[in-house]
């Protein structure tokens, strides 16, 4: 191997024009697949995703063995995302979730179950526990405030337990907890 120098000879600038055409290439493939952009302006809001929270809610009032309500929120508000999930163990039980986008672009979560409010406030709340009350239109909502964690709200409507939580202020909970306190539950599979 002539016109090699020995190893004890290298040093930074030998390792950096090694590693130059390495990390050329790597960002001319980012470029072309697009996985790379460049902003001056800093991050921008992506758009919000279009979920028919109608459906999924009718769905699972059909499916669920509680009754599901389907509040009447304010137009402005958006609902972004849904899903299903099952808490195991003592007083579980399946719940449904589906959220929304506050104009303010906050998210404010819905969830219902069957679940006791125990089991709901551990399961997606951990070990936090009531802090408060709230009476919106003689419904009672414990309250679930804690420094630098999102605030929950949970009310028990006797066959369902119905939580809220996200990242509004307090006109947002209050709305949302109006809106599902003055709704009936859809017709479905609970009697």
């Amino acid at each position: 191997m002539p016109n090699q120098k020995p190893r004890i000879l290298n040093d930074y600038r030998d390792l950096l024009w090694s590693l130059l055409p390495l990390v050329l290439i790597a960002v001319v493939f980012a470029g072309l697949a697009s996985q790379c952009s460049f902003s001056a302006s800093g991050p921008t809001q992506g758009q919000i995703p279009h979920f028919d929270v109608n459906a999924a809610l009718k769905d699972d009032a059909r499916t669920m063995p509680f009754p599901v309500r389907n509040p009447a929120v304010p137009a402005d508000w958006t609902p972004n995302s849904g899903s299903r999930n099952t808490i195991t163990g003592p007083g579980g039980g399946p719940i449904s979730t589906v959220g929304f986008i506050t104009p303010q672009s906050n998210y404010m979560q819905l969830t219902q179950t069957s679940a006791t409010e125990e089991a709901l406030a551990r399961f997606l709340l951990g070990s936090r526990y009531g802090s408060g009350t709230e009476l919106i239109a003689d419904q009672k909502w414990i309250v679930y405030a804690e420094q630098g964690e999102e605030t929950a709200w949970i009310a028990d409507f006797g066959q369902s337990r119905v939580l809220i939580k996200g990242a509004g202020n307090e006109a947002a909970f209050k709305t949302l907890a109006q809106a599902v306190t003055s709704v009936q539950p859809l017709p479905g599979k609970a009697k």
